[in-house]
C-alpha cells in the first residue's frame, strides 16, 4: 500500500504521514507542486527520525505520478464520495490519494475514474472507537 498527498500544503502534515508511512511499511508519494520547501525543517521535525524509514517519491505533477502506478487502484478519500472505508476492501497494492489541505483534488482529476470514499468517515469512525 502507497500512500499520496497531492499538492499538499503543510509541512507538518507531510512529516505526520512519513511518520506513519515509516510505521505501516506504506510508501509515500509526494505530487508537486507543494505549499512549502522540501528542505522546511518542520518537515524533519514532524517526521522525526521516521524520515529515514520511509519510501519517499517525489512527483512533478498528477501526470507524472499516475505514469507510476501500473495497475495498482488509485483511491481518493474525499468529504464528497458516499460510502465509509470501512465497507470497502483495500488490497495491498492501493494507493491512498489525499488531497491539498484547502481545496482537496480538483474535479479534472477525480473525472478520471478515481474511486471515491469518505475519509470523514473514516476518521470519525477511528476516533469514536473504544
Amino acid at each position: 500500500m502507497r500512500i499520496a498527498l497531492f499538492e499538499t500544503e503543510i509541512a507538518g502534515n507531510v512529516g505526520a504521514v512519513l511518520r506513519l508511512g515509516a510505521c505501516m511499511g506504506a510508501a509515500v508519494d509526494l505530487i508537486e507542486p507543494m505549499g512549502f520547501a522540501w528542505d522546511d525543517r518542520r518537515v524533519r521535525r514532524t517526521a522525526m527520525d521516521y524520515i529515514d524509514h520511509v519510501e519517499i517519491a517525489r512527483h512533478a505533477g498528477f501526470d507524472a505520478f499516475r505514469a507510476t502506478i501500473g495497475s495498482s487502484r488509485l483511491i481518493l478519500f474525499t468529504t464528497k464520495a458516499t460510502q465509509s472505508a470501512y465497507d470497502f476492501g483495500f488490497l495491498p497494492d492501493d494507493i491512498l490519494l489525499f488531497g491539498k489541505e484547502s481545496a482537496g483534488v480538483p474535479a479534472r482529476i477525480v473525472a478520471r475514474r478515481i474511486m471515491e470514499y469518505r475519509h470523514r468517515n473514516l476518521l470519525s469512525s477511528c476516533f469514536d472507537r473504544h
